[in-house]
């Protein structure tokens, strides 16, 4: 008890103590016309810091606290020390722009504090990870499985614990064919989850919370994000090298309940070069599409939630049309994989560039073919609509659940319909599924009840579908092996295309219902994502089970 009640005066003794010289350092900034500053409070940039060495800071009680360019936020305890105004002169000669802050003794030694994470030299902090071409195969080596990983992870000893298991977390995603690594902090653990085929996966359940903090500390100097932060949302990326390609990582913390929350979007560039066969198109879906594609202007519209594929779609359309007589321009949110001959664009509200912007400065740049990330507002969609009618070829997204909820969505933004039905060539709604492991997957019976919905299913198929191929079907269920999580590998698209041809553009323009456009489209030949869905499921690709949890009730 009287250690408890030591401890409580000795606690406010030093608050107090911090507080008289939170108000010197406020007297000394103003009676010399600086700035006061809180480093308590404040975020300190490991970059800015690596600036001045740290037996130097020390010594003339200084701090470079933010770096942008060559402007430097500089924490100085006494504008007029001797040394300070050293290395004042010595930062001006350098031609740095220099702003001060008086801070108070402890503020500094607070900053000072993190000069552990550049004790090996400021060329460890560049925003890339290398994983040696014989460090990775070792761990391909290692990593079959989920359980692999974990096995990994829990063998690490303390010491050597954060850089390795930050390398065997990538390296396991990548392995995994993940494409997102969540770090989950519960009260008194922490949990890792990989999302692999759209689905996530426990990975370890009990992660050390003392191990995890240096972890976060890890990835905020890789993603260069601030590190005394923890009470607000921080986003950056970084890279990883590997020998073949870099690949990038995206990442995301948020302050959560017990502690920040982290998620690690991986970017690998081979999984964007897919060409327009890969992506899961039945041949007269991808027929339509060429043909759209080889036109000189209008619009493509792909729609669907977040994580459905759009990008990838979208970035398949782009190779398809990329050749030297072509110029192709892109404005996105963010820039995910670079595409080489694509002039790729990023948003950046802060300096006025939005994809309403963006759009317009675009079109004084004389572009064929148009990428604009996502169709979010009034002003950017009549500008996309009426470029594709002056001549271009614009390729967006907007986030609707079937194809034909894009005109309706059009509309609701403001759009007149007289501009919509002209403008628009076709527009692509899409799923993914997971793909049937080839190496596992076992033959389902069919029962005759089965049987009859199947065979009564491919009878009422439009026309233009080559039901040749599916009247000796096969169904199969998952099994799951080594080779595969849970019976499935990879996934596939689900589409459902909507073409935008003269008797549409005239009901479009009589604003008709969402249903009467839907059953007009229906009646033309549409096929809906479900039914190319189930085509899937005849032609071995995919379960029943899969297509059902991606589109909805089968409603045969």
């Amino acid at each position: 008890m009287a250690n408890s009640k030591e401890s409580s005066v000795e606690k406010k003794l030093a608050k107090l103590n911090r507080e008289a010289e939170e108000r010197e350092a406020q007297k000394k900034s103003a009676k010399g016309g600086y700035r006061y500053a809180d480093l308590i409070k404040m975020p300190v940039n490991i970059e800015a810091l690596a600036i001045i060495p740290e037996e130097v800071a020390q010594k003339s009680k200084v701090a470079a606290i933010e770096a942008r360019e060559r402007r430097l936020v500089l924490a100085i305890f006494d504008p007029d020390y001797q040394e300070t105004k050293k290395v004042i002169d010595d930062l001006k000669s350098q031609e740095y722009k220099l702003s001060i802050v008086v801070v108070s003794l402890s503020g500094l030694k607070h900053a000072w504090s993190f000069y552990r994470f550049v004790l090996r030299g400021t060329s460890e902090i560049t925003s890339k990870i290398k994983l040696e071409k014989e460090k990775f195969l070792e761990f391909q080596k290692k990593i079959e499985s989920l359980e692999d990983i974990k096995s990994l992870i829990n063998g690490l000893n303390r010491e050597s614990a954060t850089t390795q298991l930050l390398e065997i977390v990538l390296a396991g995603a990548l392995e995994s064919r993940a494409s997102d690594v969540h770090f989950e902090p519960t009260e008194e653990v922490v949990r890792l989850r990989l999302r692999v085929d759209g689905l996530l996966y426990d990975v370890v359940k009990d992660l050390k919370n003392d191990a995890y903090s240096r972890l976060i500390t890890r990835i905020k100097l890789l993603s260069k994000l601030k590190i005394n932060v923890s009470d607000e949302p921080q986003d950056g990326r970084f890279s990883i090298a590997l020998p073949e390609k870099n690949i990038e990582i995206r990442t995301s913390i948020i302050p959560s309940e017990f502690g920040e929350t982290i998620v690690l979007r991986v970017l690998d560039p081979d999984t964007i070069m897919a060409g327009l066969p890969d992506l899961g198109f039945r041949e007269d879906d991808l027929g339509i599409i060429k043909e759209e594609l080889k036109r000189p202007n209008g619009m493509i519209l792909n729609t669907g939630p977040t994580g459905s594929g759009k990008t990838t779609t979208l970035y398949a359309f782009l190779l398809f049309s990329r050749s030297s007589e072509v110029k192709i321009i892109t404005i996105e949110d963010p820039i995910e994989y670079r595409l080489e001959g694509v002039e790729q664009t990023q948003v950046d509200p802060e300096a006025g560039y939005t994809f309403e912007t963006g759009l317009r400065s675009i079109l004084r740049q004389d572009p064929d073919v148009i990428l604009i990330g996502e169709i979010r507002d009034l002003e950017t969609a009549e500008i996309a609509m009426r470029s594709s009618l002056t001549g271009h070829l614009v390729f967006s997204t907007l986030h609707t659940n079937e194809a034909i909820g894009a005109i309706p969505r059009l509309i609701d933004l403001g759009v007149k319909s007289a501009v919509i039905a002209p403008a628009l060539n076709l527009v692509i709604a899409q799923r993914l599924a997971r793909r049937l492991c080839v190496d596992c997957r076992q033959s389902q019976e069919i029962t005759p009840d089965l049987k009859e919905k199947i065979e009564k299913f491919i009878q009422k198929l439009p026309s233009r579908v080559d039901i040749s191929q599916l009247k000796d079907f096969k169904i199969f269920k998952p099994k799951g092996c080594s080779k595969c999580h849970n019976g499935y590998n990879g996934r596939l698209g689900v589409f459902e295309l909507l073409r935008v041809d003269k008797e549409l553009e005239q009901l479009i323009n009589q604003e008709i219902t969402e249903a009467n456009l839907k059953d007009f489209s229906l009646k033309k030949g549409m096929t809906t994502m479900q039914q190319d869905g189930i085509i899937k499921v005849i032609q071995g690709l995919t379960s029943f089970e899969e297509i059902e949890r991606v589109t909805g009730v089968l409603e045969w």
